[in-house]
């Protein structure tokens, strides 16, 4: 997906994907009929006899999903399920890195006749269990909290194993749960803290647990299938990072603009850290809607920026994945519109209670949607944001990549929403220092985007910096790298003086 030269933009033509079924004996092909119009599918797989073949097709404003099965010998095609959402199902993932990214969303059982279709269709995503005739036969998980990933099923015992964010005071941590087949039946298998990534044994009568948070190491424990904790095997020693005066980041909540929904962030901290000091504040943005940016686990590094005297800020708002359907359908029409003012008042209310960081001094950084949101929020809050370094960035969403459809729909059905999501229009309101990376050979956000806002800046008669890296594609490797990375230091630390 990264490596393609001519990628779908929005309200452009998409790439057509035919499926075919070749005979290995015979060598006779069959194309599978997957209907008429613009479509994304996706193999899903066979049916345990061979009978039939399982195809996903999403369509392209992302507002039905369609389980089918194809006779392998004619091609013919029957719609087996279909989901349905007034804004966008599951996000972009179809057309970003594959519908396995999404992995438990369509799980067939070993007795051939039934499988688990995972579903957002009552504001949080849940596990439903179907027979082929497409018949709701029950819903195996229910409550207001998302299920992340379908683990494994263990159809003797009766249960269903899956990952979900079920702590509602720590809405991100991840959890190992079961719940009962054919029976009413709900477990928590897992307790510490954090993110958990159960790997089970092939005879599903144990399971390896993975775990950490931010300021709890890595631990990897034996446990039985029922969570009964038999070893735990290895825990990573950090006495070697204490000696070097390492601080695990600091987590916070915050109201979003709207003064009611919680939002949760992290601030990283310098080594050498004293509260009686003023340090100036750089936020690390990333605000896409299809993923979450802060971090939940533990890494033992420190964000290289705050060793120069930094305290960095990360962030998910509003719009943003694993949070439940209204959490995140904030963004539908309205990329673009309520991800800054969210960034602020979180940013305002956190530094009310941390005389430490110097508000006069805020800068911005981000790469790719980070990029496009850096920029965002240069023009969007020039009383907050002072400088803003954005890199490998979009500008404007028209004519970009199709991945903005499933929030905006097509250019043509929601103009405005498109024109409103552009920075250009927004030029003339640049007043701090903003430095502008970007490669010649990106084709994912596409130099042509940065000549664009170059363009505008000019015409505003807006002072701006810009950097440009030569035959360099989205993720600068290298030379280029660290030429990239020095820049980014220097820049912040000439304007934002640490």
């Amino acid at each position: 997906e990264w490596a393609q030269p001519h990628r779908p933009t929005s309200g452009g033509p998409l790439r057509r994907t035919e499926l075919h079924v070749f005979d290995i004996n015979s060598g006779q092909r069959v194309r599978i009929d997957t209907g008429p119009g613009d479509q994304y599918t996706y193999v899903a797989g066979w049916r345990r006899d061979g009978s039939e073949l399982m195809v996903l097709r999403m369509s392209r404003d992302f507002k039905r999903l369609d389980l089918l099965t194809a006779d392998p010998a004619t091609g013919a095609t029957r719609v087996v399920l279909t989901d349905t959402q007034k804004t966008f199902l599951w996000g972009n993932f179809f057309n970003y890195r594959g519908w396995r990214k999404q992995s438990g969303l369509f799980t067939m059982l070993e007795d051939g006749r039934r499988f688990i279709w995972m579903s957002e269709r009552g504001g949080w995503s849940h596990l439903y269990l179907y027979d082929f005739d497409g018949k709701l036969l029950r819903r195996l998980t229910s409550g207001s909290w998302p299920v992340k990933r379908l683990v494994t099923v263990e159809e003797k015992a009766g249960w269903v194993y899956f990952t979900a964010h079920g702590d509602r005071q720590r809405p991100y941590d991840t959890h190992l749960y079961r719940a009962g087949l054919e029976h009413e039946a709900f477990e928590q298998l897992t307790s510490e803290p954090g993110r958990h990534a159960p790997v089970f044994s092939p005879s599903r009568e144990f399971f390896l647990d993975s775990h950490s948070s931010l300021d709890r190491p890595p631990a990897v424990d034996l446990r039985r299938v029922d969570g009964t904790l038999l070893q735990t095997l290895t825990r990573a020693d950090i006495a070697g990072l204490k000696t070097l005066r390492w601080a695990p980041p600091e987590e916070f909540t915050a109201k979003a603009a709207d003064g009611s929904t919680d939002l949760y962030g992290v601030i990283h901290k310098p080594f050498d850290f004293d509260p009686k000091r003023k340090y100036p504040v750089l936020e690390f943005i990333y605000a896409g809607p299809q993923t979450t940016h802060v971090p939940r686990t533990f890494d033992g590094s420190s964000f290289a920026l705050t060793q120069l005297g930094f305290i960095v800020v990360m962030l998910d708002a509003r719009g943003t994945p694993e949070r439940g359907k209204e959490f995140q359908d904030v963004v539908y029409g309205n990329l673009g519109r309520h991800e800054i003012p969210d960034h602020v008042a979180a940013l305002k209310q956190i530094a009310k209670r941390r005389p430490y960081m110097d508000m006069t001094r805020v800068g911005v950084i981000g790469h790719s949607y980070g990029g496009y949101f850096t920029t965002r929020a240069m023009l969007l809050a020039p009383d907050l944001y002072r400088v803003g370094v954005a890199s490998a960035s979009a500008v404007e969403v028209y004519g970009h990549s199709s991945r903005v459809e499933p929030y905006l729909g097509l250019p043509s059905e929601d103009p405005d929403a498109y024109e409103y999501a552009s920075n250009v229009r927004l030029a003339g309101n640049l007043e701090g220092k903003l430095l502008i990376i970007h490669g010649t050979a990106d084709i994912n956000a596409p130099f042509s985007q940065t000549m664009k806002m170059a363009d505008a800046l000019i015409r505003a008669n807006k002072p701006f910096d810009l950097l440009v890296l030569p035959g360099v594609s989205h993720f600068p490797a290298g030379e280029a790298e660290r030429y990239w990375a020095e820049a980014v230091r220097r820049y912040l630390q000439e304007h934002l003086k640490p």
